[in-house]
């Protein structure tokens, strides 16, 4: 699976990068079909201390997969939007089954 991790506005560092392929290369242990996945990280213009915005979108044979997230650290909005997409990956692997 391809990992396409982007940064708006902003330089991620190493181990930012390594962390977010690390959550979403576990991802491929719920769902082996999944093509390639996109990251995209931004800093919102906010005030408050919760302007870290992940978004995820895993690219999987039918329609595509989406999460995003609005955190204080892009490590917590991160694992809140793989947390999301599991739950999508179940709901997705489900509906397979029926067809």
């Amino acid at each position: 699976m391809k990992v396409n991790i982007q940064s708006v506005h902003f330089d991620a560092d190493q181990k930012l990068i390594d962390f977010i392929e690390g959550k979403v290369l576990k991802l491929t242990s719920q769902y082996d079909k999944i093509i390639e996945t996109d990251v995209t990280l931004r800093i919102d213009k906010a005030t408050n201390n919760e302007n870290k915005i992940a978004e995820i979108r895993l690219h999987v044979p039918g329609n595509d997969l989406y999460a995003k997230r609005q955190c204080k650290s892009f490590e917590e909005a991160t694992d809140q939007s793989v947390d999301a997409l599991k739950n999508q990956i179940i709901k997705h692997k489900e509906k397979q089954k029926q067809i």
